[in-house]
């Protein structure tokens, strides 16, 4: 079998169709938005090194669009990120959700978290921060978003991400992270995390994070948020103290329906507050 070579996987990659393979069965109470009145599915982005396929939802009708970038869990962009980005585009956003592990693997179609992990850990932040901006760039000049209102939100991996992208990209208005990791061991792809970059901050963040999350220690949340006090920033943390991590993921176990339903009012009124 004739060698693919790295440009050509990423040219003809294609986005996850139903849910990740690793998180079947799906829950009962599974959120589904519909796709009435928008223009929603997948499409290509122009990187670096060629294309990554992403999930767009926007108003079928308009122009102007606040922008919103969703940045997936460590199971990709499968249907509750692409229903994520559904709801958002029936408020009146530009949402798209692009694909950042793609050129590492297609983590959809692995079915279970520990043949997901050793994909994930070889995903540089530089890659992923140069795709954000590649991203954002595409939705202003393609899709008819508006570079002054560019927000960010992201869950667990993706938690992580809008720390860190919020800090690399200050036209971010404002961001929204789900229960993403705080404190870690340096790396040479991952060289920095949020508590590392908390205190030049200049993006407002809010954080919601889960009292009884077994990954993310409470300690590492307070001492994100003595980190933030020296920052100019204005970022704030949540914590739910009875809930796990993953409380907002409506199709799996961990979902918490009356602080998942909190959280994404915060996060909408954080939008608002700033501007988006």
């Amino acid at each position: 079998m004739q060698e693919v070579t790295r440009r050509k996987f990423i040219a003809t990659a294609t986005l996850a169709t139903g849910f990740a393979l690793a998180v079947q069965p799906i829950s009962a109470g599974v959120i589904t938005t519909n796709a009435k009145g928008l223009v929603a599915g997948a499409v290509k982005i122009p990187v670096k090194d060629g294309e990554i396929p992403a999930y767009r939802a926007a108003p079928a009708t308009g122009e102007n669009f606040p922008i919103v970038l969703v940045i997936q869990e460590i199971f990709g962009v499968h249907e509750h990120i692409q229903d994520i980005t559904r709801r958002f585009a029936q408020l009146g956003y530009l949402a798209i959700a692009p694909e950042l592990f793609i050129r590492q693997g297609d983590v959809s179609k692995l079915s279970s978290i520990d043949e997901i992990r050793p994909i994930v850990a070889k995903v540089p932040d530089a890659q992923v921060l140069s795709d954000l901006d590649d991203t954002v760039h595409w939705a202003v000049k393609s899709a008819k978003g508006n570079a002054n209102k560019l927000a960010i939100t992201g869950f667990c991996w993706g938690g992580r991400i809008t720390w860190l992208y919020t800090a690399h990209n200050p036209k971010v208005k404002a961001g929204v992270a789900w229960y993403g990791r705080l404190v870690g061991d340096a790396t040479e792809l991952q060289p920095k995390n949020p508590i590392d970059i908390a205190s030049k901050l200049t993006v407002p963040i809010l954080g919601l994070y889960g009292g009884k999350d077994t990954g993310i220690p409470i300690n590492t949340v307070e001492q994100m948020r003595d980190r933030l006090k020296s920052s100019s920033s204005k970022s704030e943390i949540i914590v739910y103290p009875d809930v796990p991590h993953a409380f907002f993921a409506d199709y799996r176990p961990s979902y918490r329906e009356k602080e998942a339903k909190e959280g994404w009012k915060h996060l909408l009124a954080w939008f608002k507050k700033y501007g988006v």
